[in-house]
């Protein structure tokens, strides 16, 4: 079989990245074309993953829609001269648009409701045109008969212990010790699902280095600048390293998604504080609360203060977590596993 996946965030490097080897194996051919969207290049050359970049990221307005338009158009036409089967992407409008227009089938991944995100322009361009729409479990948004579900989260397709295992020598080489550390992670609310949304005010970032540095060593990963007080804070590491340091954290704060997300199945203790907290946020959010008890969401910035200076002078915190990290792997599944036997069984290459 002869696939092309489209790569347009560092999340969908790891996303697919164990799904590409195992078909390599098996003897399937994969075309990879990427988005130069923050490491996302940087990823796929660490992982030794040839790629065909295609165009570079923009924002919001005119220059995202401008940037939309030509990615289809440049899609279609690498699909065209790699004659795939199936083409796969992540709310992907250009591989929707470029497999109906080739008579191919198409597997878009999504696990963001769009009632959560308010405008969902991505949804409204992508989900018509799809084959076959798979959505994790926690997905509360109805998509029909196309839909498959999989009980798992798109972080366990790298994360799952079949895939992942923690190099403690990483937290070794940057002269820290495990549970010695607490990192902060800041998101830059560029996206354009992102739009009316917004993390971590610099006030209260200065706050979470402040207090919890009088119990921890802190250290941050931003995607934005940082004012020059906590630049010296800034996490220095190579990205495809990143899970090893977080798996020996403390606790992880942030204003970001998929790093909360990450942090909750690997059993770190996780703060996560944004605009999108509340009724309709992300099914998977609330779950790993409310089922799992591995994240806390807070909307207000002091709650969030709160939380974290509780946990980080709580005792064997990480050991806590890591029990109830293993009740939520008890239920969940590797999404690789699972995405490697969707394709080979669904008739995209017959």
């Amino acid at each position: 079989m002869r696939i092309l996946i489209d790569t347009g965030h560092p999340a969908h490097v790891h996303l697919f990245k164990n799904f590409i080897w195992e078909m390599e194996r098996r003897g399937h051919r994969i075309r990879v074309t990427a988005r130069d969207k923050e490491v996302t290049l940087q990823l796929l050359s660490a992982y030794s993953i040839p790629y065909l970049p295609i165009g570079r990221a923009s924002h919001r307005g005119y220059g995202l829609l401008r940037e939309w338009i030509e990615r289809d158009l440049l899609i279609y036409r690498e699909a065209r001269r790699f004659r795939p089967d199936c083409l796969i992407g992540v709310l992907n409008p250009a591989v929707a648009h470029s497999s109906r227009l080739l008579g191919r089938k198409s597997l878009i991944f999504t696990d963001t409701e769009p009632e959560a995100v308010g405008f969902p322009l991505a949804d409204m361009l992508t989900l018509p045109f799809a084959d076959v729409i798979l959505a994790p479990t926690s997905v509360r948004h109805d998509y029909g008969r196309r839909a498959v579900r999989v009980d798992s989260y798109k972080e366990l397709a790298y994360l799952h212990p079949d895939n992942f295992r923690p190099d403690e020598g990483v937290v070794r080489d940057l002269g820290l010790s495990p549970d010695g550390y607490v990192i902060l992670r800041f998101i830059d609310w560029n996206s354009y699902h992102d739009r009316g949304r917004m993390g971590l005010s610099i006030d209260a970032k200065r706050g979470l280095v402040e207090e919890i540095g009088r119990h921890s060593r802190v250290l941050i990963s931003s995607e934005s600048l940082l004012p020059r007080d906590l630049e010296r804070f800034r996490l220095d590491i190579s990205p495809e390293k990143l899970h090893h340091l977080l798996f020996y954290a403390k606790m992880l704060v942030c204003d970001s998604q998929t790093m909360a997300t990450e942090a909750g199945v690997l059993g770190c203790p996780v703060i996560r504080c944004n605009s999108f907290v509340g009724q309709r946020d992300m099914g998977n959010f609330i779950e790993l609360e409310e089922k799992y008890d591995l994240i806390m969401n807070c909307r207000e910035e002091r709650e969030a203060l709160e939380k974290a200076l509780d946990l980080v002078a709580t005792p064997d915190i990480k050991s806590i977590w890591q029990e109830r990290r293993k009740r939520c792997l008890r239920d969940k599944i590797d999404l690789s596993r699972f995405m490697v036997d969707l394709v080979e069984e669904l008739p995209f290459g017959r």
